[in-house]
């Protein structure tokens, strides 16, 4: 039994195939098309994935679930632009293709797309957050759980509180457009310079530079929070609904006089200050909504499941656990739109054909994410000889990859199955060391060409995570951030520091306060990835070298991209990434380049766009 889960026409379009219950494959769509949160059909998506399902068994896909329901996106579209009445051009303008064009006939557009796969498979859709639900719940190892899904909107959903049991989810209650936290947070993100659906974690990572001064004030103004977690934004502060830009900039000029932040431009603490009081709300939210679905659905349930793309804030996912309101939590690693691919899937796996769930209670069913392509060396090794590249062999290749980052080289990882969803876990990642208070800035500003104020993500070996941070479970997905230990931390005062260099954030990015200061946020916080052997030997083995050698257990970890493009997806990818950009070293599986041996590279100038002051 072959499924085929699609999410696709908003952002982060994605594919999925389950098979007799097994989570084949699953991966993005932007990873293969080089279009950062590509939103177009998966062509790219749907064919690796069939391909990944033929090595099992060969024949069609015997059934194709879409993320949602597009009868239901229509009703809001329509009612918005009813609504809106003589306003309503924009609206039209906004979403009339996708809404009338495209999500009607998704069913048709992929029979054409593969007249041959898919032809006699049968067709069905899901509500969005269950999607999101089903992606939480079904993969997790948990027999039961209460689900919070959480994101801009999906249909007419933008909250829902659910709970699953066996081989069964049920939402129970939700929160509807255009009340959203997903857009709330987003509009802010916007007003302080950064792109929506991708500034974000930017927003999220200037956070702690700020005080949340501004709590009261867009308490007071913009939402009102009720005691369940349940909330509702003055509709006067924001533009979304009229298919325009996130906000109404000239209500948000009245908060806030000097009005928006140019993209790009000088950060100013105004924009620190917001940064951490929206964060700091949205962890009130977070926390509320676990205490109303304990209480209400969870009496007896020790477990929560998330996703949803707010369930990506992995500050708030922190603070969630600290506060211990359920005993243990799994957060799906897809969270976005692109989960929904895998949790409609499942959905059809599990609950529509009745099969029975199979978990132990501690190991998830997702396999580490390591989902999406992967290249053997042979195929690398062609690829290296065709253009004529240099690379070198190794016996002990962990080993070498220690010594090289021991020796305060930058390295690029591109070795086994590519990572499903929008962190990278060690197959795809740009790696270093932590201990070099400079190495933050460095990775920043010459390797990823990003904003120097950026944290990057400990990976520290499963066994050691506890000697390093203030946690005591593991976080295999990057997904929970937690303090680094006092007795590791040095003496620091952000406020101080700022204030005496005229806020110069670069100076704050290049003072230590800690032991692995190149991972530590100014708040001694840290996103972490433990790293379990199970899932990816390779990358583990490498940490433990390293640790041999100097005694760390943890080293830097970062996506293999630089600011503005996915995730790299091919061998010609990553060699590309790789010459663009100020890192010393590339594994491609098992093969070693170094950067001052490879041939001329002629795309000098492309870094230049790039490049921040």
């Amino acid at each position: 039994m072959k499924i085929l889960g699609v999410s696709a026409l908003f952002h982060d379009s994605a594919a999925s195939l389950v098979v007799n219950g097994k989570i084949v494959a699953a991966v993005q769509e932007e990873r293969f098309t080089r279009k950062k949160h590509d939103p177009r059909l998966p062509i790219n998506a749907i064919k690796y994935c069939i391909d990944e399902g033929n090595k099992i068994a060969s024949g069609n896909i015997d059934y194709v679930v879409f993320y949602e329901n597009p009868l239901l996106t229509l009703d809001r579209y329509l009612k918005n632009v009813l609504a809106l009445g003589d306003k309503s051009r924009d609206m039209i303008d906004f979403g009339f293709d996708k809404t009338f064009s495209k999500e009607l006939w998704i069913d048709q557009l992929l029979k054409i797309s593969f007249p041959n796969g898919l032809r006699d498979s049968k067709f069905l859709v899901l509500k969005h957050h269950v999607s999101h639900a089903a992606s939480a719940f079904f993969p997790s190892p948990f027999n039961d759980s209460v689900i919070i899904t959480l994101d801009g909107v999906g249909e007419w959903t933008t909250l829902s509180i659910g709970v699953g049991r066996d081989n069964k989810i049920e939402l129970k209650e939700e929160l509807k457009y255009p009340h959203s936290l997903g857009l709330f947070y987003s509009a802010f993100t916007y007003f302080c310079g950064f792109k929506v659906n991708s500034g974000e974690y930017k927003f999220m990572g200037l956070a702690p530079y700020g005080k949340p001064i501004y709590c009261d004030l867009i308490k007071e103004r913009v939402i009102d929070i009720k005691e369940d977690g349940s909330f509702r934004l003055n509709l006067d502060y924001f533009d979304f609904q009229n298919g325009r830009t996130m906000i109404n900039e000239e209500k948000f000029s009245e908060l806030f006089p000097e009005g928006r932040r140019v993209a790009e431009s000088r950060i100013s603490k105004r924009d620190m200050d917001i940064a951490a009081s929206v964060q700091k709300i949205t962890e009130e939210i977070i926390l509320k909504l676990a205490k109303h679905a304990k209480l209400k659905y969870g009496q007896d349930i020790e477990n929560l499941v998330m996703a949803g793309g707010v369930a990506l804030n992995c500050v708030a996912n922190g603070k969630l656990l600290e506060n211990g309101v359920f005993k243990n939590i799994w957060i799906q690693p897809a969270s976005g739109d692109a989960g929904g691919a895998l949790g409609s899937a499942l959905y059809v796996w599990y609950q529509y054909l009745n099969h029975q769930r199979d978990v132990d209670g501690v190991n998830d069913l997702q396999n580490g994410s390591y989902l999406g392509i992967e290249f053997d060396d042979q195929t690398i090794e062609k690829f290296l000889k065709e253009n004529q590249y240099v690379y070198h062999q190794f016996e002990d290749l962990p080993n070498v990859i220690a010594q090289y980052l021991e020796d305060q080289k930058i390295i690029g990882i591109f070795h086994g199955r590519m990572e499903y969803g929008p962190r990278a876990l060690g197959s795809r990642s740009i790696i270093a060391d932590p201990r070099s208070a400079e190495m933050q800035s460095k990775m920043n500003l010459k390797i990823k060409f990003r904003e120097s104020f950026r944290p990057f993500a400990p990976a520290v070996l499963a066994e050691r995570i506890s000697d390093y941070f203030d946690i005591n479970v593991e976080s295999p997905y990057m997904l929970l951030c937690a303090q680094v230990k006092k007795d590791r931390q040095l003496p620091f005062d952000l406020e101080k520091f700022l204030a005496e260099r005229d806020m110069d954030m670069l100076q704050v990015v290049k003072t230590a306060r800690s032991d692995i200061p190149a991972v530590t946020h100014v708040d001694y916080s840290a996103r972490i990835q433990s790293v379990n052997r199970k899932y990816n030997p390779f990358y583990y083995d490498v940490i433990k070298a390293f640790e041999l050698r100097t005694g760390c257990g943890v080293i830097i970890n970062t996506s293999f991209n630089v600011r503005g493009e996915p995730i790299v997806c091919t061998p010609k990818d990553a060699y590309i990434c790789f010459m663009r950009s100020d890192m010393d070293v590339l594994v491609l599986g098992s093969l070693v380049l170094y950067k001052e041996e490879q041939p001329k590279f002629e795309d000098e100038d492309w870094r230049k766009q790039y490049e921040l002051d």
